[in-house]
């Protein structure tokens, strides 16, 4: 991670009608992004049936959505970043562009989206830590509680569904949570200076030189269904590129430590989802687990986050 992050409102420092807007505004994107395993794994198939290739899928998502971000960022005369900001840009493409996509790729050719979706239930917790870290805020012990108890609802859940030991799937799965943690803070840092569409956009472009040839390598030789060029076409817009807009600008309005709990609901969303997109078995245990988490996430919501105090000089 980058040294001495910019700081971010904490919750405790932001006035209560951004709180309000940015939980708004994540669970708008929480429920964007929850339909990116679920359109994925539409996109790539199974190792049974492929579909386009996962490098494919994840490059030539954000070789679309970096063409669509030169267009709204002249349209729209956006500054170019300046100074560090630009390694803070490369940081989050690692993490956005590069290490979620990839390996959730790889991972949904080896697992159905309910399996994947229940791994990514630790992402709110990730994303909690590294921000705690970089952004020198200090959660209570009841936020921690309260986050560790959606971790553990989470993975009963998993083992309920009977993955005994981790396969490599679930190791990718892992990779792909720290990746996206990690990009979503360091994206959150660059909003608090640039638009928060902007700060997607500019990660997109900056990434363009790696996915343009790498999309135009990867893509596919064999004949596709129409339903996977629909999954592709909703990761490029929607989960590479607009989920996006909302999401950085939540975490900017309401702090990266508390929005990032309203992550919590996004597996559960996903399986949700994967029933009607993919069809999915989805039983009555799992909405129980669902209900339970979303309390979790509710008392979450009322437990305070406060910054850390400036270092004496």
């Amino acid at each position: 991670m980058p040294s001495q992050p910019q700081a971010l409102p904490s919750t405790a420092s932001s006035a209560p009608a951004d709180l309000r807007r940015g939980l708004a505004l994540g669970a708008l994107g929480v429920f964007i992004f929850a339909l990116s395993i679920p359109m994925t794994r539409l996109a790539s198939g199974s190792a049974e049936a492929p579909q386009l290739p996962p490098e494919f899928v994840a490059l030539g998502r954000a070789a679309l959505a970096g063409l669509l971000s030169i267009a709204y960022l002249r349209w729209t005369g956006a500054p170019r970043p300046q100074g560090r900001q630009w390694a803070l840009l490369a940081f989050t493409a690692l993490g956005v562009v590069f290490g979620w996509p990839l390996l959730l790729g790889y991972a949904v050719r080896q697992v159905d989206a309910v399996h994947a979706s229940v791994i990514s239930g630790v992402l709110p917790l990730a994303t909690a830590v590294i921000a705690a870290l970089a952004l020198r805020q200090r959660p209570s012990l009841g936020f921690w509680a309260c986050a560790v108890a959606g971790l553990a609802l989470v993975l009963g859940f998993a083992w309920w569904r009977g993955a005994a030991g981790l396969q490599t799937a679930d190791l990718l799965l892992l990779g792909a949570v720290l990746s996206a943690a990690a990009g979503y803070v360091s994206g959150a840092q660059l909003s608090a200076a640039i638009k928060p569409e902007q700060v997607i956009s500019w990660v997109l472009v900056l990434s363009l030189p790696l996915t343009l040839p790498a999309a135009w390598l990867f893509w596919p030789a064999q004949p596709i269904r129409a339903a996977a060029w629909g999954g592709f076409l909703y990761v490029a817009l929607f989960s590479m590129w607009l989920g996006f807009f909302a999401w950085y600008r939540a975490l900017a309005l309401g702090g990266a430590v508390r929005v990032s709990q309203v992550q919590v609901l996004q597996p559960f969303l996903s399986m949700l989802l994967a029933v009607p997109i993919l069809g999915e078995a989805l039983d009555g245990v799992t909405l129980l687990f669902a209900l339970a988490v979303i309390a979790v996430v509710w008392l979450g919501k009322r437990m305070p986050v406060h910054a850390l105090a400036q270092e004496a000089r």
